[in-house]
């Protein structure tokens, strides 16, 4: 499954980045930190690619807040790992710009929708 829309591409970018800068996590975060961190990298394009399917615009553009929310859980999820010391300054840099990519991108296809 794949979509079309740009910002999917990078958003899916993210999700396979954060999993992989997550394997080193501490093992006693599998449950927490790890897995909270995830979730919420997946459920950017998730929303994405689950609002393009709907029928509606309307519909389209409410999946697309949902993956902003997602995005910025994501964010703060980042920010705390690096603060605890899982994510090296390099990579939190790199991803956190990801994160600021993909907003910029789902602010302009939003407003694009709405117009």
């Amino acid at each position: 499954m794949e979509s079309n829309l740009e910002v999917w591409k990078t958003a899916h970018q993210l999700t396979l980045a954060v999993y992989k800068v997550t394997q080193d996590f501490p093992k006693s975060e599998q449950f927490g930190l790890t897995s909270q961190v995830r979730r919420s990298a997946a459920s950017v394009p998730t929303n994405i690619i689950e609002g393009q399917a709907r029928q509606y615009k309307k519909e389209f553009i409410q999946f697309l807040y949902i993956s902003k929310g997602s995005l910025e859980e994501t964010n703060y999820h980042l920010f705390l790992s690096k603060e605890l010391g899982y994510i090296v300054e390099d990579d939190y840099k790199m991803l956190s710009e990801l994160c600021t990519r993909i907003k910029m991108m789902l602010y302009k296809l939003i407003k694009s929708l709405a117009a």
